[in-house]
């Protein structure tokens, strides 16, 4: 007889992700609704170091077009080298988010982004994978 699991086996970088989600959930716990996007970042920044995770705040890529530099992106965490994480402080995702997300994740050739939205119902999330 299969087993019924939870776990997913099409999904990047699921354990990684799984961290993530928690240590948003624990900030969203401790500092809840209603405040600047910084504030945030700040409170993700602690309690991924906490964690043990490797990361980048701010972390910068570039945009070259026939070896010129064209631009420049700052995205708000590289997460071991692997996952982009973009926090904001509201209720709705946009589509400008999930394009500028993947904008990121072209940029420096990474498979997986996560936006997460610090609601006033708690944090809502979405993966943004790059499959190419």
């Amino acid at each position: 007889m299969k087993s019924i699991g939870l776990k997913r086996n099409d999904l990047v970088y699921p354990d990684l992700c799984y961290q993530i989600i928690g240590v948003l959930f624990n900030v969203w716990l401790g500092v809840g609704f209603g405040h600047k996007e910084r504030f945030y970042q700040k409170a993700v920044a602690k309690d991924l170091t906490d964690a043990g995770l490797k990361f980048q705040e701010q972390a910068a890529s570039s945009v070259s077009y026939r070896g010129v530099k064209i631009g420049e992106y700052y995205f708000d965490f590289l997460i071991e080298n692997k996952i982009i994480l973009e926090i904001k402080a509201r209720d709705y995702f946009s589509k400008n988010d999930i394009t500028q997300l993947y904008s990121y994740l072209k940029s420096v050739g990474l498979k997986l982004g996560i936006i997460a939205h610090f609601t006033r119902n708690g944090v809502k999330f979405k993966r943004v994978v790059n499959l190419n």
